[in-house]
């Protein structure tokens, strides 16, 4: 598992326009890691809307978010525009990112095998170090969102 201290793996992935986003690309920056498992589904709409809601503090801090989910660019740029959000939902299709940052959950909506995201928040840090992590027992539970914002606009 990527601990609180260590150096966030390095990745590349598709956004909702299919360009290439890398970790790299926020060298210097604060940044969110919002894996969530599917889009369109109940508690990943509020997850979501949530760090929508709060999208002006955490860019005030010099914060960014990155969703991430094992959905293709296509969903993810429906599910972006149904809720008008103003940060960038990445693809993970092949699994690789949820795996390195051990974020992958099985079985999602009792689908035996099926791999997607679980819920997990991680917080990095200007220098690339992971300073905070959440992880849902289980894809319906949310994470404190306060906390996750107070604690990125704090660092």
């Amino acid at each position: 598992m990527v601990k609180i201290g260590e150096t966030a793996p390095a990745f590349t992935l598709k956004t909702t326009d299919k360009s290439d986003v890398s970790l790299s690309d926020y060298k210097g920056e604060k940044v969110i890691l919002a894996f969530y498992p599917g889009a369109f589904t109940g508690v990943c709409d509020k997850e979501m809307c949530a760090f929508q809601d709060n999208i002006v503090k955490l860019n005030d801090a010099g914060t960014t978010v990155l969703g991430i989910s094992v959905d293709s660019p296509w969903a993810n740029s429906a599910f972006s525009q149904k809720y008008n959000l103003g940060f960038p939902l990445l693809s993970d299709i092949d699994r690789k990112v949820v795996n390195s940052y051990d974020a992958s959950f099985v079985g999602l909506g009792g689908i035996e095998g099926y791999i997607s995201a679980n819920r997990v928040v991680i917080v990095i840090d200007g220098e690339g170090i992971v300073r905070y992590r959440w992880d849902a027992e289980n894809p319906g539970v949310e994470p404190d969102y306060d906390s996750v914002v107070d604690f990125a606009s704090a660092l």
